[in-house]
């Protein structure tokens, strides 16, 4: 294939189709995979035909210059007035090619972590003495003033978390849209990754950047590159840190796969907590955890964050074996209503809220594969 340049000198940077056009689309991969009019970095086949954004009026050509930042849309897409930042912003490119995560899986971690709420962890932990505990970006990172808390910032995160020398603290760098997006934008002002470094976290989950069916291609392609970037970033920093995957179409699982073998991870995480309804598990969810299952290095390991129904950790736990892992906040959530989970779903016994966490704690890792 041979690669055109874009007519646009001032920007030196190869930019989306605008309005979703494909023929004037610089990552457009073409029906045979060889690019169209345009291409600079083949990595799309086309537009999605759910979106809802592509008779966006800033695709006319007499947008006003500045017209997607006064109407303050969210949606990164060819169209954006201001799309050559956003590109210029990620490096320039949407490929994985110039990006590598090296860093280590720290040793000893349980098939099974709960997550809390930051706060010590003394009496939930009495009777466990678990290896490992999760703790949610919004409990280190303000979702109100975009800042570190103190509690996190003036001591070590183990310290923060009253854990042993033996206990691993994780980062669940997992969050809402508004909080994640903060947390890219002030990182650099605020050194907020190398600030993450100082608080000694045994591993570092990074934020995964959301993928919507309806929404344009261009933010997908953003959106993962990002996620690559910000672990590379944990990783330089100096962090154990495990890349977050997250993906829409097959292409885009073959292209971490591809991106997986030339660079060998330590391991990838998965947010899967954001996949409630059986539609979306079936259709799109499921179907990419099976491919991954098959396809990835067998001694890969792979972290899930979010899963609760006991139908689908067995699940997850039959195709990936002993290299899963799973994170969940069930433990937390459940007791403190004093209910614990079982194998018939959530069971209010009215229990203390340590009983009950500790209950819920060694159900769900009893369905998880032994190491």
């Amino acid at each position: 294939m041979t690669s055109v340049s874009l007519p646009i000198p001032t920007v030196g940077v190869p930019l989306p189709g605008r309005g979703c056009d494909c023929n004037s689309c610089a990552f457009y991969a073409g029906p045979d995979g060889r690019g169209g009019p345009a291409t600079v970095e083949p990595l799309c086949t086309g537009q999605n035909s759910d979106c809802r954004f592509c008779g966006c009026s800033a695709a006319e050509a007499d947008a006003p210059a500045n017209a997607c930042v006064t109407r303050k849309c969210p949606i990164r897409c060819g169209s954006r007035t201001d799309i050559a930042g956003w590109m210029a912003d990620v490096g320039g490119t949407l490929t994985f090619d110039d990006i590598s995560v090296d860093s280590t899986l720290p040793e000893g971690m349980p098939s099974f972590i709960p997550m809390t709420d930051g706060s010590a962890i003394s009496k939930l932990d009495a009777s466990l003495n678990w290896p490992a505990y999760g703790v949610g970006l919004r409990r280190v990172f303000s979702p109100d003033t975009h800042t570190l808390y103190k509690r996190f910032t003036e001591q070590t995160a183990r310290q923060a978390l009253a854990l042993g020398d033996h206990q691993k603290a994780v980062l669940v760098g997992y969050g809402e849209d508004p909080l994640v997006e903060a947390f890219w934008t002030r990182r650099g002002r605020d050194r907020l990754v190398e600030r993450i470094a100082e608080q000694e976290w045994d591993l570092v989950l990074s934020c995964n950047y959301s993928i919507y069916g309806d929404w344009p291609r261009t933010e997908h392609l953003l959106n993962m590159r990002r996620s690559l970037l910000l672990a590379q970033e944990f990783a330089e920093a100096g962090v154990n840190v495990l890349p977050n995957v997250y993906w829409f179409r097959l292409e885009d699982l073959q292209r971490y796969l591809s991106w997986i073998e030339d660079t060998q991870p330590a391991g990838i995480a998965i947010n899967v907590q954001t996949v409630r309804d059986n539609a979306d598990w079936d259709s799109w969810e499921r179907p990419g955890l099976h491919f991954l299952a098959e396809n990835l290095p067998d001694d890969m390991p792979v972290i899930l964050t979010g899963l609760s129904r006991a139908n689908r950790i067995a699940e997850m736990a039959q195709i990936f074996g002993p290299r899963l892992t799973l994170i969940s906040q069930n433990p937390h959530q459940y007791a403190l209503h004093g209910a614990v989970m079982t194998a018939n779903g959530r069971d209010d016994v009215h229990a203390r809220t340590e009983d009950a966490f500790a209950a819920t704690v060694q159900y769900m890792a009893s369905l998880l594969p032994s190491r």
